[in-house]
């Protein structure tokens, strides 16, 4: 099976590169630099030149508060350049498996989101990851959350840091969600790829849910330091030009269920941990 990863360069990439080539797939995977979105030539000449078995879009606008003042550039990324590459994988016939983001709802529900619940997204990012799903109609929309891993920035890699260079950390600790490793979520796209299931949306998750709070104490243990030294704020005491869903979690009921985040955590500690961060020890 052949396969094309758009957004090449990045954290999730990373890590479906690597579970591809154990198994000895296929994969093409280019960068930004060199595919970008949203040139509609280049990328239908590459779709129908390649004829890759599976696309999985990787490549977004991901700078949530850039896109308040940025919006029409962020929809050429993650909105119109969804309908040509989704075009283009259906003239192909190509599986085309879309991520989305937990964003796309405004965080009122007091339940986890279900793939099917109407969505209302509160700021421009979630709009245009909205508009994103639409373009992709007809195919696989996977939508996650709260993303980590050991090839790029991330709150998880942020905390790690934070608590060798501060005595104590403020975190916000009203806003609930999954932390989700990209290395569990590649797992998951794969067995998505060759599955027997319908298109449509799917929630690609870690099970269990958290705050921000409650993933940077587990950090802090992890490392051996005074989960203390974490404290809880409101969202309100660290303003964001965007404003974030106070309830991100995501239902799973469509497809298995990604294990629970605190499992991944533990599971993906070894390749998240610097050697710095193992030594770190408390103030």
């Amino acid at each position: 099976m052949s396969w094309l990863i758009t957004g090449g360069g990045s954290m999730l990439a990373a890590d479906l590169l690597a579970l591809l080539a154990r198994s000895g797939e296929q994969v093409m995977a280019p960068t930004r630099a060199e595919l970008d979105l949203r040139d509609e030539r280049a990328v239908r000449e590459l779709v129908s030149g390649y004829r890759p078995r599976v696309v999985v879009n990787c490549a977004a606008w991901t700078a949530v508060d850039a896109a308040e003042t940025r919006e029409a550039e962020a929809l050429a990324i993650n909105g119109r350049a969804v309908g040509v590459l989704a075009d283009a994988c259906s003239w192909a016939g190509a599986r085309l498996i879309h991520l989305s983001t937990d964003y796309v709802f405004d965080g009122r529900s007091r339940v986890p989101y279900r793939e099917d619940d109407q969505p209302s997204p509160v700021n421009a990012y979630g709009r245009t990851k909205l508009a994103g799903e639409l373009a992709a109609a007809g195919h696989y929309v996977v939508r996650t959350a709260w993303l980590y891993g050991a090839h790029g920035p991330n709150f998880v890699s942020t905390m790690i840091r934070l608590a060798a260079a501060r005595e104590t950390v403020d975190v916000v600790d009203d806003q609930r969600g999954q932390p989700t490793w990209t290395a569990d979520l590649a797992a998951f796209l794969v067995r998505l790829a060759v599955s027997d299931l319908m298109p449509g949306v799917y929630h690609g998750t870690s099970s269990g849910e958290t705050t921000w709070y409650g993933l940077a104490r587990e950090v802090f243990t992890l490392l051996g330091a005074d989960p203390g030294r974490v404290r809880p704020v409101p969202g309100a005491a660290c303003p964001r030009p965007a404003s974030r869903p106070a309830n991100s979690v995501l239902a799973n009921t469509r497809c298995e269920p990604i294990r629970h985040w605190r499992t991944a955590l533990h599971a993906a500690w070894p390749a998240l941990a610097t050697e710095e961060a193992r030594q770190c020890r408390p103030a």
